[in-house]
């Protein structure tokens, strides 16, 4: 749309030409021809609508309008018309005012049209997936996006939050979605592709529909949670009509696809096998694939809702069809293996199996009967057939099962009676006494399974026999005996798993005891036995007395086990705290104050072990009655803990070597040693030799804990006596000479020896490079000193002899004073101290015999002088 231009000369002022009405008239002309142009093309453009029912259609409707309005607001913005305007309105014409009513509207327009054409290019991307996706699963993955862009259009839009046009739009996306559904699914051709793949094909077509539906609520739900914008409420029937009923169609054709598979699943190679009727499973399978031909000849769309009785009517005749033929199969194909309800016994689950099925088809019979006429046709008389040879053979199932169930029970059910209450492991006697021998409620699966036969076949209307009624009325009786068998073997099973070997043989009275009692249970009393509960009491009180036995031994146990941990987990090595972060204590304090810091822990671990056989006199009380500390019945259970005792003692002194090792080993300085000048030569003080000893004395002395643990007299827990050998020497039995020799602590004691040797070695080899300054030392002062007065050196010489012994005094002080090795620190400053004193003396001498040099010639210097002074004068 163009607008006409004013022919008149409309340059100069504004104001000047508002004051010529001529000009202001022809203007006012113009004007009124833009305003009726621009009021006809609004009009035209508000009352276009969609080309088409599709969401693309909607879009392309707002961008035209927004192309339309966008060129004719830039007609408005030429200079020409912009001047008209500011001229009319200076000349205060009577005109301007419905030209800038009708240009405010179609700014308005076009400013919602292009906020309308923003906010759906958001859906495009979507709805073209829709449209031309490759499958249904970009269409399921695509519908969430797009409902949360309809949530934005609906919060944020001046023209889509009105329900009648966001209805309109929403409406126009249903339908493509249906669209697309129906495009896809073509029943002429859907029984003719791959089951599994029409199958999927049907399930994703039928989960896009319910998907629309599904993200519409979702999307509700999270509006009315935000409170933030309108309810999201609109007229459900016009979006949701016909994607609901294409839903059930598509979910009518899954069943028939569904049942169509089951039915060659029945008619697999399998079958033909079994039954060696061929010819007959040919038909059959012709049959089945004929079920879908009134669904492949269809006059009529089964999508549409106008098509709602023709489809069901289909649908009806389909199932009827099946549904006879289907229960014969199925009670063909599972006659061997009956599917049973949950709870359901093998024979009267079978028997109401076949009851359930005889009634689907019974039930399908007289619907059938219903239809007037139905029956009288040629198929309806081979459904009639199939029916009664179907329920004959099915009665003829049913009377086999019972009349086989009631001979068996009959025949079987006197000897479960006659069973023993109780079953074991072992059958010899006597029974060994081992925890592994089990006893086991004699209760029969098969008599268990009777009951509940019995009480179902009732419940089927079946006579059953009178004994079986008997013991099925009895029911809760045996179960609740089973249940206290079980529970007190549990019981004893679970204490006799508690039971180490030595525990066993201490408790061997006892378990004999109560195996003696279960054994009239495992010999005697079977379930129709009247002393039934006189037994299960007996052997539960029994028990329970074995169980507080057994427990008061633990405590005890226990008890002693703690003494034990608290003896192996004791630390032999204490280590002095250092006394700063550069000064360690020295050797002989270090080793000083290990030992007796073991002397105390030794004292403490012997208190512990002294207690041990004081809870074994208590368990020796328990068991047989007496306090000796000596009884014959617990001679095993001494040597156990004397056993362990033995091992205790031997992981403790093999923890505490290794972790002297470990710290021997370590970069970590335990202690000091100094560098000394002794006798002309540099050595450790203490040295190497000494700190051998030290350390192999400190080794010795850790294994040497274990004299402190007295040897208990054979078969008893009381400590042996100091035994007199020779008349002043005295021997005690201890755990010292096992332990002492054995072979892992022996050569751990060695390897801590070497190991120590190692860096004593290094530290000598360290104080090697000091001899280069044994001049200060090895050379005799005095001699060295009458040599050079003798000789009379030069000033010269002297000199260089006191730099020399300056530089070594320089030297030694800038030498490390601290010299780390593994676990030993090396001071070096005492040394350094030496060597400086000895440096420092040599300069003093040489300085002495320089100064008694000068002064020699001083003094002859002198003299000459003066004899010189006394010739002249003469």
């Amino acid at each position: 749309t163009k607008l006409k231009m004013p022919t008149i000369n409309i340059d100069g002022e504004v104001t000047v030409l508002a004051r010529v009405p001529e000009v202001v008239e022809a203007l006012e002309s113009y004007a009124m021809t833009w305003q009726k142009l621009i009021s006809t093309a609004l009009e035209e453009e508000l009352k276009k609508v969609p080309q088409g029912n599709s969401p693309s259609a909607e879009v392309a409707l707002w961008c035209e309008r927004n192309d339309t309005l966008s060129a004719l607001i830039e007609e408005t913005k030429l200079p020409d018309v912009q001047k008209v305007l500011e001229i009319l309105q200076e000349a205060n014409s009577e005109h301007i005012g419905d030209l800038h009513r009708v240009l405010s509207d179609l700014r308005k327009h076009q400013v919602e049209a292009l906020d309308n054409v923003k906010l759906l290019s958001t859906l495009e991307c979507y709805l073209k997936k829709i449209r031309y996706g490759t499958g249904f699963n970009v269409i399921l993955d695509t519908i969430p996006s797009l409902l949360n862009a309809l949530r934005v259009l609906w919060v944020i839009s001046h023209h889509y939050n009105k329900d009648e046009w966001m209805v309109s739009l929403m409406e126009q996306i249903a339908r493509e979605i249906s669209m697309r559904v129906y495009k896809v699914v073509d029943i002429h051709t859907l029984f003719k592709e791959d089951r599994a793949a029409a199958k999927r094909k049907i399930a994703e077509a039928k989960s896009t529909l319910e998907q629309w539906k599904k993200c519409y609520f979702a999307v509700r739900a999270q509006i009315e949670a935000s409170g933030f914008g309108k309810h999201w409420e609109f007229d459900q029937k016009c979006l949701f009509e016909k994607t609901d009923y294409m839903t059930s169609v598509c979910q009518d054709l899954y069943d028939v696809l569904q049942v169509i598979e089951e039915f060659h699943n029945i008619f697999v190679p399998e079958l033909k096998i079994v039954t060696r009727d061929l010819k007959r499973i040919d038909d059959l399978v012709r049959q089945v694939n004929g079920l879908t031909g009134p669904l492949e000849e269809l006059t009529f769309d089964p999508f549409s809702i106008k098509s709602t009785h023709d489809w069901k009517l289909i649908m009806e005749e389909f199932k009827e069809e099946v549904s006879v033929e289907g229960v014969k199969q199925i009670f063909v194909q599972n006659l061997k293996d009956p599917p049973l309800c949950k709870n359901h016994p093998p024979v009267a689950g079978a028997i109401y199996w076949s009851r359930s099925l005889s009634g689907g088809i019974k039930h399908t019979s007289a619907r059938l009967q219903e239809v007037e006429g139905l029956l009288g046709t040629e198929r309806g008389k081979e459904v009639k057939q199939m029916y009664l040879q179907v329920a004959k053979r099915m009665k003829e199932y049913e009377d086999q099962k019972y009349n086989q169930w009631r001979e068996e029970t009959e025949h079987i059910l006197p000897q479960l009676l006659r069973n023993t209450l109780l079953t074991s492991s072992v059958t010899e006697e006597p029974v060994p006494t081992k925890s592994s021998v089990r006893f086991i409620v004699n209760f029969s699966p098969i008599l268990q399974e009777l009951i509940i036969e019995t009480k179902y076949m009732e419940q089927l209307g079946l006579p059953v026999p009178e004994m079986a009624k008997y013991v099925a009325l009895q029911e809760d009786k045996y179960l609740r005996y089973k249940n206290r068998l079980k529970h007190m073997l549990d019981q004893y099973h679970r204490l006799m798993g508690t039971l180490n070997e030595a525990e066993t043989e201490l408790l061997d009275d006892y378990i004999q005891e109560l195996w003696r009692i279960f054994r009239s249970g495992h010999r005697i009393v079977t379930w129709s036995s009247l002393g039934v509960d006189d037994f299960i009491f007996r052997s539960a009180q029994a028990t329970k007395e074995f169980e507080s036995l057994v427990h008061r031994i633990h405590n005890h146990s226990e008890d002693i086990s703690n003494k034990l941990l608290f003896i192996e987990s004791t630390n032999l090595f204490k280590f002095p705290l250092s006394k700063s972060s550069d000064e360690l204590p020295e050797a002989k304090e270090f080793f000083e104050h290990v030992k007796c810091e073991r002397a105390k822990d030794v004292a403490h671990m012997v208190r512990k072990y002294t207690a041990i056989p004081q809870l074994l006199i208590e368990v020796e009380r328990q068991v047989a009655n007496t306090k000796s500390g000596k009884s014959p019945k617990l001679a095993s259970y001494y040597a156990y803990w004397e056993n362990r005792i033995y091992q205790v003692l031997t992981q403790l002194i093999l923890k505490n070597l290794q972790a002297f090792n470990a710290a021997v080993l370590a970069n970590v300085p335990l202690f000091q040693t100094e560098a000394i000048l002794s006798v002309h030569e540099i050595i450790l003080q203490p040295n190497a030799s000494e700190i051998d000893k030290m350390t192999a004395q400190c080794i010795q002395d850790c294994i040497e804990v274990t004299k402190h643990f007295v040897r208990w007299m054979h078969g008893t827990c009381i400590e042996c006596p100091p035994q007199h050998v020779k008349e002043d020497e005295v021997t005690t039995f201890s755990f010292y000479s096992d332990i002492s020799q054995n072979p892992l602590i022996v050569e751990l004691a060695v390897l801590i020896t070497q190991n120590v040797h190692k860096p004593l070695a290094s530290l000598s080899k360290y104080l090697n490079q000091w001899k280069r300054y044994d001049t200060l030392w090895k050379s005799d002062k005095g001699i060295v000193m009458e040599r050079l007065a003798a000789e009379k050196p030069a000033c010269v010489t002297l000199d260089e002899e006191l730099q020399f012994y300056s530089k070594v005094a320089e030297e030694v002080t800038q030498q490390p004073l601290i010299k780390d090795e593994q676990f030993i620190r090396l001071q070096l400053a005492p040394l350094a101290c030496t060597l400086q004193e000895c440096a420092r003396g040599w300069v003093s001498s040489l300085g002495k015999l320089l100064n008694e040099s000068a002064r020699e010639e001083l003094f002859s210097l002198q003299e000459e002088i003066q004899v010189g002074v006394f010739s002249s004068c003469c």
